[in-house]
């Protein structure tokens, strides 16, 4: 499987971090964003929503459509999106600035809800605990080193889905997992692997 890919630029990336006419979004992504630790109960409900929204789509098609989802879901602040009525669900599925999956829009809703049941830092608490110990984790070298689902991806896709959370199975738990720096999934040779070790502390 692939390793790192070094551009023309001289910096050595991910290969799905390589830039393209196309795909100039997912290098800035990668190199600014993927794998920095994520914190806050907002922005950890928006990620989670995002990549529940990812589910069966590239992660380009929700990337550029990330300002629209922002603008349609209230900037994802989990008190505001839980006052969300049925006209509201209604008007997101007439947006096109979003995907419009009914069911996606209602679990986000739903989501919101139960969020906002917890006491503030609880649901940036609750995720951080299924970080694995970064020491216990081999540093990938290719992409076949990188698995869709790990035990702890596992865990907290269950820990999630019994307090009521929905489109949170493992693969979308772990994904979010990678977004937001819980694992540093760089490969070894990429530019951004230390920066993002630095960063997590």
């Amino acid at each position: 499987m692939s390793g790192v890919v070094t551009e023309p630029d001289g910096i050595p990336r991910c290969p799905w971090g390589m830039a393209s006419a196309q795909m100039a979004d997912y290098r800035a992504y990668h190199d600014t964003e993927w794998g920095l630790p994520v914190h806050g109960d907002d922005a950890l409900f928006e990620r989670m929503s995002l990549e529940a929204f990812q589910s069966g789509l590239s992660w380009i098609t929700i990337l550029r459509r990330r300002p629209g989802f922002r603008a349609a879901f209230a900037g994802f602040r989990i008190a505001e999106v839980a006052r969300f009525t049925d006209a509201d669900a209604e008007r997101l599925l007439a947006d096109p600035g979003i995907i419009r999956n009914r069911a996606k829009i209602a679990a986000t809703i739903n989501n919101a809800r139960i969020a906002a049941e917890l006491a503030p830092g609880e649901l940036d608490g609750l995720i951080w605990s299924y970080a694995p110990g970064r020491a216990d984790r081999p540093v990938p070298r290719t992409l076949g080193d990188l698995q869709p689902v790990t035990p702890e991806s596992t865990a907290l896709a269950k820990d999630l889905k019994k307090r009521g959370f929905r489109f949170v199975g493992p693969t979308t738990a772990y994904a979010m997992m990678q977004a937001c720096g819980l694992v540093n999934d760089h490969l070894a040779d990429c530019h951004v692997r230390q920066a993002v070790e630095a960063a997590a502390g």
